[in-house]
Protein backbone atom coordinates (compact mmCIF):
# COMPACT_ATOMS: atom_id res chain seq x y z
CA UNK A 1 0.00 0.00 0.00
CA UNK A 2 1.59 3.25 -1.14
CA UNK A 3 0.53 6.85 -1.47
CA UNK A 4 1.63 9.09 -4.31
CA UNK A 5 0.85 12.69 -5.18
CA UNK A 6 -0.66 13.25 -8.59
CA UNK A 7 -1.84 16.21 -10.64
CA UNK A 8 -4.82 14.33 -12.10
CA UNK A 9 -8.27 15.76 -11.67
CA UNK A 10 -11.63 14.41 -10.64
CA UNK A 11 -15.13 15.77 -10.45
CA UNK A 12 -18.05 14.80 -8.29
CA UNK A 13 -21.69 14.90 -7.34
CA UNK A 14 -22.46 16.04 -3.83
CA UNK A 15 -24.04 13.96 -1.14
CA UNK A 16 -24.20 14.62 2.56
CA UNK A 17 -21.03 13.49 4.32
CA UNK A 18 -20.90 11.69 7.66
CA UNK A 19 -18.25 11.18 10.29
CA UNK A 20 -16.73 7.71 10.56
CA UNK A 21 -17.41 7.85 14.29
CA UNK A 22 -21.12 8.50 13.85
CA UNK A 23 -23.58 5.62 14.15
CA UNK A 24 -26.23 7.06 11.84
CA UNK A 25 -25.99 5.78 8.29
CA UNK A 26 -25.85 8.15 5.38
CA UNK A 27 -28.13 7.75 2.40
CA UNK A 28 -27.02 6.03 -0.77
CA UNK A 29 -24.30 8.11 -2.41
CA UNK A 30 -25.54 9.91 -5.50
CA UNK A 31 -22.73 9.60 -8.00
CA UNK A 32 -21.90 11.25 -11.29
CA UNK A 33 -19.79 9.54 -13.90
CA UNK A 34 -17.95 11.99 -16.10
CA UNK A 35 -14.79 12.03 -18.07
CA UNK A 36 -12.06 13.89 -16.27
CA UNK A 37 -9.94 14.18 -19.40
CA UNK A 38 -12.08 17.05 -20.65
CA UNK A 39 -11.01 19.27 -17.75
CA UNK A 40 -7.47 18.05 -17.18
CA UNK A 41 -5.77 19.84 -20.01
CA UNK A 42 -5.66 23.30 -18.44
CA UNK A 43 -7.13 25.21 -21.35
CA UNK A 44 -6.14 28.85 -21.56
CA UNK A 45 -9.10 31.04 -20.68
CA UNK A 46 -10.30 33.97 -22.74
CA UNK A 47 -12.64 34.99 -19.94
CA UNK A 48 -12.72 38.34 -18.15
CA UNK A 49 -9.91 38.43 -15.59
CA UNK A 50 -12.22 38.19 -12.59
CA UNK A 51 -13.40 34.73 -13.65
CA UNK A 52 -10.06 33.16 -12.80
CA UNK A 53 -8.58 35.59 -10.31
CA UNK A 54 -8.90 36.61 -6.72
CA UNK A 55 -7.72 40.16 -7.27
CA UNK A 56 -8.18 42.74 -4.57
CA UNK A 57 -8.52 40.18 -1.75
CA UNK A 58 -5.97 39.70 0.99
CA UNK A 59 -4.64 36.38 2.20
CA UNK A 60 -3.76 33.15 0.36
CA UNK A 61 -5.43 32.49 -2.97
CA UNK A 62 -7.68 29.46 -3.55
CA UNK A 63 -4.99 27.95 -5.78
CA UNK A 64 -2.57 28.01 -2.85
CA UNK A 65 -5.12 26.21 -0.64
CA UNK A 66 -5.91 23.45 -3.13
CA UNK A 67 -4.26 20.09 -3.62
CA UNK A 68 -4.70 16.64 -5.15
CA UNK A 69 -3.66 13.27 -3.83
CA UNK A 70 -3.69 9.79 -5.38
CA UNK A 71 -3.56 6.65 -3.27
CA UNK A 72 -2.89 3.27 -4.84
CA UNK A 73 -3.90 0.31 -2.68
CA UNK A 74 -2.03 -2.79 -3.81
CA UNK A 75 -3.42 -6.32 -3.59
CA UNK A 76 -6.80 -5.02 -2.60
CA UNK A 77 -8.55 -8.40 -2.76
CA UNK A 78 -6.15 -9.82 -0.15
CA UNK A 79 -6.78 -7.13 2.48
CA UNK A 80 -8.44 -8.44 5.64
CA UNK A 81 -8.03 -5.36 7.84
CA UNK A 82 -11.08 -3.45 9.07
CA UNK A 83 -9.64 -0.09 8.03
CA UNK A 84 -6.76 1.37 6.05
CA UNK A 85 -5.15 4.80 6.16
CA UNK A 86 -3.25 6.56 3.42
CA UNK A 87 -0.01 8.35 4.00
CA UNK A 88 -0.47 11.92 5.27
CA UNK A 89 -0.50 14.67 2.65
CA UNK A 90 -0.56 18.43 3.06
CA UNK A 91 -3.07 20.83 1.52
CA UNK A 92 -3.64 24.44 2.50
CA UNK A 93 -1.16 24.26 5.38
CA UNK A 94 -2.95 21.30 7.03
CA UNK A 95 -2.18 17.58 7.04
CA UNK A 96 -4.80 15.09 5.85
CA UNK A 97 -5.18 11.39 5.15
CA UNK A 98 -7.78 9.16 3.49
CA UNK A 99 -9.49 6.51 5.63
CA UNK A 100 -11.06 3.48 3.95
CA UNK A 101 -13.16 0.62 5.36
CA UNK A 102 -12.95 -2.21 2.78
CA UNK A 103 -15.93 -4.00 4.38
CA UNK A 104 -17.85 -0.88 5.40
CA UNK A 105 -18.05 1.29 8.52
CA UNK A 106 -21.13 0.28 10.54
CA UNK A 107 -22.73 -0.90 7.27
CA UNK A 108 -22.58 -4.11 5.29
CA UNK A 109 -21.63 -4.70 1.66
CA UNK A 110 -20.38 -1.17 1.09
CA UNK A 111 -17.03 0.53 0.74
CA UNK A 112 -16.71 3.45 3.21
CA UNK A 113 -14.42 6.42 2.52
CA UNK A 114 -13.50 9.42 4.68
CA UNK A 115 -11.16 12.39 4.64
CA UNK A 116 -9.48 12.98 8.01
CA UNK A 117 -7.30 15.59 9.71
CA UNK A 118 -3.98 13.82 10.26
CA UNK A 119 -2.78 15.46 13.47
CA UNK A 120 -6.12 16.39 15.06
CA UNK A 121 -5.06 15.14 18.51
CA UNK A 122 -2.08 17.52 18.58
CA UNK A 123 -3.84 20.70 17.46
CA UNK A 124 -4.64 23.54 19.83
CA UNK A 125 -8.11 23.67 21.43
CA UNK A 126 -10.68 25.44 19.28
CA UNK A 127 -9.09 24.47 15.97
CA UNK A 128 -11.19 24.07 12.82
CA UNK A 129 -10.48 23.53 9.13
CA UNK A 130 -13.24 24.37 6.66
CA UNK A 131 -12.83 22.48 3.38
CA UNK A 132 -14.57 21.23 0.26
CA UNK A 133 -13.33 17.94 -1.10
CA UNK A 134 -13.90 15.26 -3.71
CA UNK A 135 -13.04 11.59 -3.30
CA UNK A 136 -13.04 9.29 -6.29
CA UNK A 137 -12.53 5.58 -6.86
CA UNK A 138 -11.00 5.29 -10.33
CA UNK A 139 -12.41 2.95 -12.95
CA UNK A 140 -10.46 1.73 -15.96
CA UNK A 141 -13.12 3.57 -17.95
CA UNK A 142 -12.70 7.17 -16.69
CA UNK A 143 -16.36 7.94 -17.44
CA UNK A 144 -17.39 5.26 -14.91
CA UNK A 145 -15.19 6.47 -12.08
CA UNK A 146 -17.14 7.02 -8.86
CA UNK A 147 -16.97 10.59 -7.52
CA UNK A 148 -18.54 12.24 -4.48
CA UNK A 149 -18.13 15.78 -3.14
CA UNK A 150 -19.01 17.44 0.12
CA UNK A 151 -18.37 20.55 2.19
CA UNK A 152 -17.49 20.32 5.88
CA UNK A 153 -15.95 22.14 8.81
CA UNK A 154 -13.45 19.83 10.46
CA UNK A 155 -13.03 20.27 14.21
CA UNK A 156 -12.34 18.30 17.39
CA UNK A 157 -15.52 16.19 17.36
CA UNK A 158 -15.76 15.93 13.56
CA UNK A 159 -12.17 15.45 12.42
CA UNK A 160 -13.17 12.80 9.85
CA UNK A 161 -15.92 13.20 7.26
CA UNK A 162 -17.09 11.24 4.25
CA UNK A 163 -19.44 8.48 3.15
CA UNK A 164 -20.33 5.23 4.90
CA UNK A 165 -22.04 3.99 1.74
CA UNK A 166 -19.63 5.32 -0.85
CA UNK A 167 -20.24 2.40 -3.21
CA UNK A 168 -21.41 -1.21 -3.13
CA UNK A 169 -18.69 -3.79 -2.67
CA UNK A 170 -20.17 -5.87 -5.47
CA UNK A 171 -19.27 -3.07 -7.92
CA UNK A 172 -15.65 -2.68 -6.78
CA UNK A 173 -14.49 -5.47 -9.04
CA UNK A 174 -16.44 -4.12 -11.99
CA UNK A 175 -13.52 -2.24 -13.52
CA UNK A 176 -12.33 -0.48 -10.35
CA UNK A 177 -9.69 -3.04 -9.35
CA UNK A 178 -7.19 -3.34 -12.18
CA UNK A 179 -5.54 -6.48 -13.49
CA UNK A 180 -2.72 -6.07 -10.94
CA UNK A 181 -5.27 -6.11 -8.10
CA UNK A 182 -4.74 -2.40 -7.39
CA UNK A 183 -7.47 0.03 -6.29
CA UNK A 184 -6.77 3.69 -6.99
CA UNK A 185 -8.41 6.40 -4.88
CA UNK A 186 -8.08 10.09 -5.68
CA UNK A 187 -8.78 13.08 -3.49
CA UNK A 188 -9.07 16.78 -4.24
CA UNK A 189 -9.10 19.07 -1.21
CA UNK A 190 -9.87 22.79 -1.22
CA UNK A 191 -9.36 24.51 2.11
CA UNK A 192 -11.80 27.41 2.33
CA UNK A 193 -10.29 30.69 3.36
CA UNK A 194 -13.00 32.17 5.51
CA UNK A 195 -14.12 35.63 4.49
CA UNK A 196 -17.62 36.08 5.81
CA UNK A 197 -18.08 39.77 5.04
CA UNK A 198 -18.51 39.59 1.25
CA UNK A 199 -18.81 37.03 -1.60
CA UNK A 200 -15.38 35.58 -2.21
CA UNK A 201 -13.53 33.29 -4.57
CA UNK A 202 -13.57 29.92 -2.80
CA UNK A 203 -12.17 27.46 -5.29
CA UNK A 204 -9.18 26.89 -7.51
CA UNK A 205 -10.27 27.75 -11.05
CA UNK A 206 -9.85 24.19 -12.42
CA UNK A 207 -11.60 22.59 -9.44
CA UNK A 208 -14.38 25.17 -9.76
CA UNK A 209 -14.89 24.31 -13.41
CA UNK A 210 -15.14 20.64 -12.59
CA UNK A 211 -17.80 21.32 -9.95
CA UNK A 212 -19.65 23.76 -12.22
CA UNK A 213 -20.17 20.99 -14.76
CA UNK A 214 -22.23 19.18 -12.11
CA UNK A 215 -23.75 21.93 -10.00
CA UNK A 216 -24.53 24.78 -12.39
CA UNK A 217 -28.16 23.64 -12.52
CA UNK A 218 -28.32 23.57 -8.71
CA UNK A 219 -26.79 27.04 -8.46
CA UNK A 220 -29.28 28.29 -11.02
CA UNK A 221 -32.16 26.84 -8.98
CA UNK A 222 -30.92 28.55 -5.81
CA UNK A 223 -30.58 31.93 -7.54
CA UNK A 224 -33.91 31.57 -9.37
CA UNK A 225 -35.73 30.61 -6.19
CA UNK A 226 -34.41 33.71 -4.42
CA UNK A 227 -35.16 36.07 -7.32
CA UNK A 228 -38.66 34.65 -7.84
CA UNK A 229 -39.43 34.99 -4.14
CA UNK A 230 -38.38 38.65 -4.09
CA UNK A 231 -40.21 39.36 -7.35
CA UNK A 232 -43.36 37.79 -5.93
CA UNK A 233 -43.25 40.10 -2.91
CA UNK A 234 -42.78 43.15 -5.12
CA UNK A 235 -45.61 41.98 -7.37
CA UNK A 236 -47.97 41.66 -4.41
CA UNK A 237 -47.06 45.21 -3.33
CA UNK A 238 -47.88 46.60 -6.77
CA UNK A 239 -51.10 44.56 -7.06
CA UNK A 240 -52.33 45.99 -3.74
CA UNK A 241 -53.75 49.14 -5.33
CA UNK A 242 -54.50 50.93 -2.06
CA UNK A 243 -51.05 50.33 -0.60
CA UNK A 244 -49.25 51.04 -3.87
CA UNK A 245 -51.18 54.30 -4.26
CA UNK A 246 -50.30 55.22 -0.68
CA UNK A 247 -46.64 54.43 -1.30
CA UNK A 248 -46.74 56.34 -4.59
CA UNK A 249 -48.07 59.43 -2.78
CA UNK A 250 -45.47 59.06 -0.03
CA UNK A 251 -42.59 58.85 -2.51
CA UNK A 252 -43.89 61.81 -4.51
CA UNK A 253 -43.87 64.03 -1.42
CA UNK A 254 -40.19 63.37 -0.64
CA UNK A 255 -37.54 65.84 -1.79
CA UNK A 256 -34.83 64.72 -4.20
CA UNK A 257 -32.05 64.86 -1.61
CA UNK A 258 -33.90 62.44 0.66
CA UNK A 259 -34.68 60.19 -2.30
CA UNK A 260 -31.01 59.99 -3.25
CA UNK A 261 -30.07 59.24 0.34
CA UNK A 262 -32.63 56.42 0.63
CA UNK A 263 -31.68 54.94 -2.77
CA UNK A 264 -28.19 53.88 -1.74
CA UNK A 265 -26.48 51.70 0.85
CA UNK A 266 -22.90 50.81 1.76
CA UNK A 267 -21.59 47.76 -0.07
CA UNK A 268 -20.13 46.24 3.09
CA UNK A 269 -23.52 46.35 4.82
CA UNK A 270 -25.33 44.54 2.00
CA UNK A 271 -22.59 42.07 1.09
CA UNK A 272 -22.32 40.85 4.67
CA UNK A 273 -26.05 40.04 4.58
CA UNK A 274 -25.62 38.37 1.16
CA UNK A 275 -23.00 35.97 2.54
CA UNK A 276 -25.11 35.24 5.61
CA UNK A 277 -28.09 34.42 3.37
CA UNK A 278 -26.37 32.25 0.76
CA UNK A 279 -23.33 30.63 2.37
CA UNK A 280 -24.53 27.48 4.15
CA UNK A 281 -21.70 25.31 5.41
CA UNK A 282 -23.55 22.03 4.91
CA UNK A 283 -24.44 22.70 1.26
CA UNK A 284 -21.77 21.81 -1.26
CA UNK A 285 -23.16 24.34 -3.75
CA UNK A 286 -22.49 27.25 -1.36
CA UNK A 287 -18.96 27.74 -2.69
CA UNK A 288 -20.21 27.97 -6.28
CA UNK A 289 -22.94 30.40 -5.24
CA UNK A 290 -20.23 32.54 -3.63
CA UNK A 291 -18.23 32.31 -6.85
CA UNK A 292 -21.28 33.30 -8.86
CA UNK A 293 -21.98 36.31 -6.62
CA UNK A 294 -18.29 37.23 -6.66
CA UNK A 295 -18.25 37.26 -10.47
CA UNK A 296 -21.57 39.12 -10.53
CA UNK A 297 -20.15 41.79 -8.23
CA UNK A 298 -17.09 42.17 -10.42
CA UNK A 299 -19.36 42.50 -13.47
CA UNK A 300 -21.37 45.25 -11.74
CA UNK A 301 -18.17 47.07 -10.85
CA UNK A 302 -16.99 46.71 -14.45
CA UNK A 303 -20.26 48.17 -15.77
CA UNK A 304 -19.97 51.09 -13.38
CA UNK A 305 -16.49 51.90 -14.65
CA UNK A 306 -17.88 51.97 -18.22
CA UNK A 307 -15.45 49.30 -19.28
CA UNK A 308 -16.07 47.59 -22.57
CA UNK A 309 -18.01 44.41 -21.98
CA UNK A 310 -15.69 41.43 -22.06
CA UNK A 311 -18.42 38.95 -21.24
CA UNK A 312 -20.01 37.29 -24.25
CA UNK A 313 -23.77 37.64 -24.35
CA UNK A 314 -25.87 34.69 -23.24
CA UNK A 315 -27.51 33.02 -26.23
CA UNK A 316 -26.87 36.16 -28.30
CA UNK A 317 -29.28 38.14 -26.10
CA UNK A 318 -28.46 41.51 -24.64
CA UNK A 319 -27.75 41.67 -20.94
CA UNK A 320 -30.62 43.58 -19.25
CA UNK A 321 -30.01 47.18 -18.27
CA UNK A 322 -28.54 47.40 -14.76
CA UNK A 323 -30.69 48.04 -11.70
CA UNK A 324 -27.83 49.15 -9.46
CA UNK A 325 -24.31 50.36 -9.91
CA UNK A 326 -21.35 50.70 -7.59
CA UNK A 327 -19.97 54.10 -6.55
CA UNK A 328 -16.84 53.61 -4.49
CA UNK A 329 -18.18 51.84 -1.40
CA UNK A 330 -21.90 52.31 -2.14
CA UNK A 331 -24.59 50.42 -4.04
CA UNK A 332 -26.78 52.99 -5.79
CA UNK A 333 -30.11 52.43 -7.56
CA UNK A 334 -29.76 53.65 -11.15
CA UNK A 335 -33.31 55.00 -11.48
CA UNK A 336 -36.36 56.07 -9.51
CA UNK A 337 -37.29 53.31 -7.10
CA UNK A 338 -40.91 53.16 -8.34
CA UNK A 339 -39.76 52.39 -11.87
CA UNK A 340 -37.20 49.85 -10.66
CA UNK A 341 -39.74 48.05 -8.48
CA UNK A 342 -42.18 47.78 -11.38
CA UNK A 343 -39.42 46.65 -13.70
CA UNK A 344 -38.09 44.04 -11.27
CA UNK A 345 -41.60 42.67 -10.74
CA UNK A 346 -42.28 42.09 -14.43
CA UNK A 347 -38.87 41.74 -16.09
CA UNK A 348 -38.32 38.09 -17.08
CA UNK A 349 -35.33 36.17 -15.81
CA UNK A 350 -32.75 34.77 -18.22
CA UNK A 351 -34.11 31.55 -19.76
CA UNK A 352 -33.16 28.33 -18.05
CA UNK A 353 -30.24 26.46 -19.46
CA UNK A 354 -32.02 23.39 -20.79
CA UNK A 355 -28.72 22.02 -22.03
CA UNK A 356 -27.40 21.27 -18.55
CA UNK A 357 -23.69 20.51 -17.97
CA UNK A 358 -24.27 16.78 -17.39
CA UNK A 359 -25.83 16.44 -20.85
CA UNK A 360 -23.08 18.29 -22.66
CA UNK A 361 -20.67 15.42 -22.17
CA UNK A 362 -23.04 13.25 -24.24
CA UNK A 363 -23.22 15.51 -27.25
CA UNK A 364 -20.42 13.81 -29.03
CA UNK A 365 -18.25 16.93 -28.99
CA UNK A 366 -14.75 16.62 -27.68
CA UNK A 367 -11.43 18.32 -27.86
CA UNK A 368 -10.24 21.82 -27.13
CA UNK A 369 -13.04 23.70 -28.94
CA UNK A 370 -15.72 21.90 -26.96
CA UNK A 371 -13.89 22.62 -23.73
CA UNK A 372 -13.53 26.30 -24.49
CA UNK A 373 -17.14 26.70 -25.54
CA UNK A 374 -18.57 24.83 -22.57
CA UNK A 375 -16.30 26.57 -20.04
CA UNK A 376 -17.08 30.00 -21.48
CA UNK A 377 -20.80 29.23 -21.52
CA UNK A 378 -20.78 27.99 -17.93
CA UNK A 379 -18.78 30.96 -16.69
CA UNK A 380 -21.01 33.45 -18.50
CA UNK A 381 -24.08 31.86 -16.99
CA UNK A 382 -22.54 31.77 -13.51
CA UNK A 383 -21.66 35.46 -13.80
CA UNK A 384 -25.08 36.48 -15.11
CA UNK A 385 -26.84 34.52 -12.34
CA UNK A 386 -24.65 36.22 -9.75
CA UNK A 387 -25.16 39.69 -11.21
CA UNK A 388 -28.93 39.32 -11.45
CA UNK A 389 -29.24 37.83 -7.96
CA UNK A 390 -27.07 40.55 -6.46
CA UNK A 391 -29.07 43.31 -8.17
CA UNK A 392 -32.39 41.98 -6.89
CA UNK A 393 -30.87 41.48 -3.43
CA UNK A 394 -29.63 45.08 -3.35
CA UNK A 395 -32.96 46.47 -4.60
CA UNK A 396 -34.95 44.40 -2.10
CA UNK A 397 -32.57 45.27 0.75
CA UNK A 398 -32.63 49.02 0.08
CA UNK A 399 -36.41 48.99 -0.35
CA UNK A 400 -37.11 46.86 2.74
CA UNK A 401 -34.55 48.36 5.10
CA UNK A 402 -34.63 52.03 4.10
CA UNK A 403 -37.48 53.09 1.82
CA UNK A 404 -40.21 50.87 3.22
CA UNK A 405 -39.09 51.68 6.78
CA UNK A 406 -39.38 55.40 5.98
CA UNK A 407 -42.79 54.73 4.39
CA UNK A 408 -44.00 52.81 7.46
CA UNK A 409 -42.75 55.61 9.70
CA UNK A 410 -44.58 58.17 7.55
CA UNK A 411 -47.77 56.08 7.65
CA UNK A 412 -47.43 55.68 11.42
CA UNK A 413 -46.82 59.41 11.83
CA UNK A 414 -49.79 60.24 9.63
CA UNK A 415 -51.96 57.86 11.59
CA UNK A 416 -50.71 59.36 14.83
CA UNK A 417 -51.58 62.83 13.57
CA UNK A 418 -55.05 61.60 12.60
CA UNK A 419 -55.53 60.12 16.07
CA UNK A 420 -54.42 63.40 17.63
CA UNK A 421 -56.88 65.28 15.46
CA UNK A 422 -59.62 62.81 16.37
CA UNK A 423 -58.81 63.22 20.05
CA UNK A 424 -58.78 66.99 19.71
CA UNK A 425 -62.15 66.92 17.89
CA UNK A 426 -63.62 64.65 20.57
CA UNK A 427 -62.24 66.89 23.29
CA UNK A 428 -63.66 69.97 21.55
CA UNK A 429 -67.06 68.31 21.13
CA UNK A 430 -67.07 67.34 24.80
CA UNK A 431 -66.08 70.90 25.76
CA UNK A 432 -68.87 72.32 23.62
CA UNK A 433 -71.34 69.91 25.21
CA UNK A 434 -70.20 70.90 28.66
CA UNK A 435 -70.47 74.58 27.78
CA UNK A 436 -73.99 74.01 26.41
CA UNK A 437 -75.04 72.17 29.56
CA UNK A 438 -73.52 74.97 31.66
CA UNK A 439 -75.46 77.58 29.67
CA UNK A 440 -78.73 75.73 30.20
CA UNK A 441 -78.07 75.46 33.91
CA UNK A 442 -77.33 79.18 34.01
CA UNK A 443 -80.62 80.00 32.26
CA UNK A 444 -82.56 77.82 34.68
CA UNK A 445 -80.81 79.49 37.58
CA UNK A 446 -81.69 82.95 36.28
CA UNK A 447 -85.33 81.94 35.81
CA UNK A 448 -85.41 80.61 39.33
CA UNK A 449 -83.87 83.80 40.65
CA UNK A 450 -86.44 85.89 38.79
CA UNK A 451 -89.23 83.73 40.10
CA UNK A 452 -87.97 83.92 43.64
CA UNK A 453 -87.32 87.65 43.49
CA UNK A 454 -90.87 88.25 42.21
CA UNK A 455 -92.61 86.10 44.78
CA UNK A 456 -90.59 87.10 47.78
CA UNK A 457 -89.96 90.83 47.08
CA UNK A 458 -91.91 93.07 49.72
CA UNK A 459 -94.15 95.92 48.53
CA UNK A 460 -94.42 99.40 50.02
CA UNK A 461 -96.41 98.00 52.90
CA UNK A 462 -93.72 95.40 53.59
CA UNK A 463 -95.71 92.45 52.25
CA UNK A 464 -94.15 90.02 49.78
CA UNK A 465 -95.96 88.63 46.75
CA UNK A 466 -96.46 85.43 48.62
CA UNK A 467 -97.96 87.23 51.56
CA UNK A 468 -100.08 89.39 49.30
CA UNK A 469 -101.31 86.33 47.47
CA UNK A 470 -102.11 84.60 50.76
CA UNK A 471 -104.04 87.70 52.05
CA UNK A 472 -105.99 87.96 48.82
CA UNK A 473 -107.01 84.36 49.03
CA UNK A 474 -108.33 84.96 52.54
CA UNK A 475 -110.31 88.04 51.45
CA UNK A 476 -111.87 86.14 48.54
CA UNK A 477 -112.80 83.27 50.84
CA UNK A 478 -114.39 85.71 53.35
CA UNK A 479 -116.31 87.45 50.56
CA UNK A 480 -117.51 84.09 49.24
CA UNK A 481 -118.67 83.02 52.69
CA UNK A 482 -120.55 86.29 53.23
CA UNK A 483 -122.30 85.99 49.91
CA UNK A 484 -123.22 82.40 50.60
CA UNK A 485 -124.61 83.36 54.00
CA UNK A 486 -126.68 86.20 52.49
CA UNK A 487 -128.15 83.91 49.85
CA UNK A 488 -129.11 81.37 52.48
CA UNK A 489 -130.92 84.09 54.53
CA UNK A 490 -132.81 85.35 51.48
CA UNK A 491 -133.86 81.83 50.55
CA UNK A 492 -135.11 81.23 54.10
CA UNK A 493 -137.18 84.50 54.09
CA UNK A 494 -138.77 83.59 50.80
CA UNK A 495 -139.70 80.19 52.04
CA UNK A 496 -141.29 81.55 55.17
Amino acid sequence: MTGIVSEESGVGKSVEGTSSGQRCQSGEALAEWRSSEQVENGITSTSPPYWDSDDGDDGPKPLELFGRYTWKIEKFSQINKRELRSSPFEVGGYKWYILIYPQGCDVCNHLSLFLCVANHDKLLPGWSHFAQFTIAVVNKDPKKSKYSDTLHRFWKKEHDWGWKKFMELSKVYDGFVDTSDNLIIKAQVQVIREKSDRPFRCLDCQYRRELVRVYLTNVEQICRRFVEERRSKLGKLIEDKARWSSFFSFWGEIDQTSKRHMSREKTDVILKVVVKHFFIEKEVTSTLVMDSLHSGLKALEGQTKNQKAKVKLLDAEEIPAPIVHVEKDMFVLVDDVLLLLERAAIEPLPPKDEKCPQNRTKDGDSGEDFNKDSIERDERRLTELGRRTLEIFVLAHIFSNKIEVAYQEAVALKRQEELIREEEAAWQAESDQKAKRGSEREKKSKKKQIFLSFHYRPDKNGATEKERTKGGRRALLSLYLRRTKTMLLMTKMILT
